[in-house]
């Protein structure tokens, strides 16, 4: 048996991912997830913001909320939180979780009703990783 270390991803990795994937396939029916984006486009048609996500059953998992800098603060991500919420409710989700870094966001999560579930503060640079949970109505 040889054990071999890589500071760069080798070929091999996709067949540790593949390998994963199968194993989750048959513990879990990973079929049902599903996408979820909302995208904003400015008159001209460019992306201005976005909330990129899925849902599985009644979960409905965030995963990148963006603005552009020149659009924040003035209600776009609250716009898009509030539709990628809506539409998340309309496929059956009963409950919204996300992760945010202590440089993004969490104070806006709050905000928007979002619970802090766990916090992780063992990360370097003193960055924090929260996790927040949001019960839909």
């Amino acid at each position: 048996m040889r054990i071999d270390t890589y500071n760069t991803l080798p070929p091999e990795a996709e067949l540790i991912d593949a390998g994963l994937g199968e194993f989750n396939q048959q513990a879990a029916p990973l079929h049902e997830v599903k996408p979820l984006a909302v995208i904003a486009r400015n008159a001209s048609g460019h992306v201005t913001a976005g909330a990129i996500g899925r849902t599985w059953d009644t979960a409905c998992e965030l995963q990148q909320l963006w603005v552009q800098p020149a659009q924040r603060g003035a209600g776009l991500g609250s716009a898009l939180m509030k539709q990628f919420e809506q539409s998340a409710q309309a496929r059956g989700c009963t409950v919204v979780y996300l992760e945010t870094f202590s440089f993004q966001a969490c104070p806006f999560y709050v905000r928007l009703g979002y619970s802090v579930a766990d916090t992780m503060d063992l990360l370097p640079h003193g960055i924090v990783r929260w996790r927040l949970v949001k019960r839909l109505a």
